[in-house]
């Protein structure tokens, strides 16, 4: 692929000089051969004619960049070659200047970063499907929700939004209605909720004004203010709080280029977050709304901008309430128009929801075991999901299939699925395996991130703003109620329609003024359009399905 890096559109993120050794492309009038040695383009060149290969059957089969958008399937039973799979597809797509994201659940995928080691079996294959075998590495950032292993990833809580923060904490639908007025109430009164104790001095504000809270946003039970805040503790004991927090995610970071115009391969250590599952499913639908919010409508593209490998695709799906499943169809549905293809990696194919499957236009379906009748269902189910090939029966074929080959189905141009094909697989070029832990800190090292996430951003938010207002006097709380805080204005109305004054000198109160009688007469006014009022704010959306807020999202 040519330097410059233009043929789909791809944006190019210049970094400041020093910021790694791959992140700027050679100054003009240098020869790549003066970049590091191992960083020079070798024999895994981009693909030609708009095209990267996957392997070979009695033709080669190739994966067609500009419907890679089209989202795609890559399916089989542990051990089949699934991860290699993915490897091969990540380094077809950074050779033609695509950014990936991937989970790396068992630690396998971070050999990309690392040149390939020959072993003899790769360099077989290569041979039987007629390419030259060379060792490559490709450019990589790496990315830890925990901050261990890669850049920390963080949200906010309200970029998080209810419903995904209702599926994370487990509530149920009483307990999700309430966490919406919380919300709520942070909106109306100007309360940036950026982490955890933000959230937790949320709940407690609203506890502690439930008579107000009731009255202009509905129905309030205390009990479930508390087991909110004692998931809230069982979320924090599992590591969320170092998810939740500042300084946020920019998506843009991942969306990168190295010098010689090959697309970063954004690694996710998720081997410590498969065990929080929820934890898991939750960050990854939280991105890929995100990522539906930020981009702008590019339509069908040359290629994609990024390409989202979704790993243990079951986990999205295992209990997921329907609202949040009908929001996962919908953004896969409509997310490939900002140039993004999504690809579900998972063991069996029933564990992506038929919706769902039905958007999966590239397939690899690697060898399926059928040892029990819901294998059995499965295997069937697979085979129907394929244009069929009269020359083979695909359900057969699914079960005969050895490690490192598969069914593959891929749209031609026109859209249209090809007719399955038994595959095999073409190799890898980096290293199959995980890095030591003395290679991935030095890709850390060397990473053109490094600096900007490593360390928490804890502004004055929610938490600070109300520690202030129980601390402020009772002048600064009239003023803190005259700029609009909850409580404030329905605290004064209830004064003034109470026929509220001064105080007189006797202990009783004062003759009200002309001036206090106008503002009474108003103010019974107001209180008689209020439900008028409240109702038309309830038509107001608080924010989208998957999260986020109107106007700042990040005030």
């Amino acid at each position: 692929m040519a330097g410059e890096g233009k043929g789909g559109g791809i944006p190019r993120i210049k970094l400041k000089p020093g910021s790694g050794p791959w992140g700027e492309r050679a100054p003009a009038g240098e020869s790549a051969a003066s970049a590091p040695p191992e960083l020079t383009p070798r024999a895994a060149a981009a693909p030609q004619d708009g095209r990267l290969l996957i392997g070979k059957s009695g033709k080669p089969e190739y994966l067609t960049l500009k419907l890679a958008n089209r989202h795609g399937l890559v399916a089989g039973a542990t051990g089949t070659g699934k991860t290699v799979t993915l490897q091969v597809l990540a380094e077809g797509l950074s050779n033609a200047g695509v950014s990936v994201f991937a989970a790396d659940i068992k630690g396998d995928l971070s050999g990309v970063a690392a040149p390939g080691q020959g072993k003899e079996v790769f360099v077989k294959r290569a041979a039987e499907i007629g390419i030259p075998y060379q060792p490559d590495r490709f450019p990589v950032v790496f990315w830890d929700i925990f901050g261990e292993q890669g850049h920390p990833i963080r949200a906010t809580v309200t970029e998080m939004g209810p419903l995904l923060l209702s599926r994370l904490l487990e509530l149920n639908d009483t307990q999700e209605g309430v966490l919406n007025i919380a919300f709520r109430v942070a909106d109306d009164n100007n309360l940036p909720v950026l982490d955890l104790k933000d959230l937790r001095a949320l709940l407690q504000f609203v506890s502690d004004r439930s008579d107000d809270v009731i009255q202009r946003y509905g129905n309030l039970a205390k009990a479930s203010i508390g087991a909110i805040q004692r998931q809230l503790l069982v979320l924090e004991n599992q590591g969320a709080d170092k998810f939740l927090g500042e300084p946020a995610l920019e998506l843009t970071d991942f969306i990168r280029q190295d010098r010689d115009g090959r697309g970063v391969i954004n690694i996710l250590a998720a081997d410590k977050l498969m065990t929080r599952p929820r934890l898991y499913a939750s960050f990854l639908v939280w991105m890929l709304s995100e990522l539906f919010e930020t981009l702008p409508e590019v339509g069908d593209l040359d290629k994609p901008k990024l390409v989202f490998f979704f790993d243990e695709a079951h986990l999205l799906f295992n209990d997921a309430p329907k609202p949040l499943l009908d929001a996962v169809q919908q953004v896969v549905r409509l997310i490939r128009s900002k140039g993004v293809g999504v690809y579900f990696v998972t063991q069996n194919p029933l564990d992506v929801p038929e919706a769902v499957l039905g958007q999966l236009g590239n397939k690899v379906q690697h060898a399926l075991r059928a040892f029990t009748p819901r294998d059995q269902k499965a295997v069937r189910a697979a085979a129907e999901t394929f244009r069929q090939n009269p020359t083979f029966r695909t359900d057969e074929a699914i079960l005969e299939l050895a490690v490192g080959e598969a069914l593959v189905s891929m749209l031609e141009p026109g859209g249209v699925p090809s007719v399955v094909e038994r595959t095999r697989i073409a190799p890898p070029m980096a290293q199959v395996g995980p890095l030591t832990e003395a290679e991935r800190r030095e890709v850390m090292a060397a990473s053109p991130l490094r600096g900007k996430y490593d360390q928490t951003l804890d502004r004055e938010s929610a938490y600070e703003m109300l520690a202030k207002r129980k601390d402020m006097g009772a002048e600064a709380a009239q003023g803190a109620a005259e700029s609009g805080g909850l409580g404030g204005l329905l605290g004064q109305l209830g004064t003034v329609l109470a026929g509220g004054g001064a105080a007189s000198g006797k202990g009783g109160r004062a003759k009200m003024s002309m001036t206090e009688l106008v503002i009474r007469s108003a103010a019974q006014s107001f209180a008689r359009s209020a439900s008028t009022q409240i109702a038309r704010e309830a038509g107001r959306i608080i924010r989208n399905t998957l999260g986020g807020v109107s106007g700042d999202r990040r005030r």
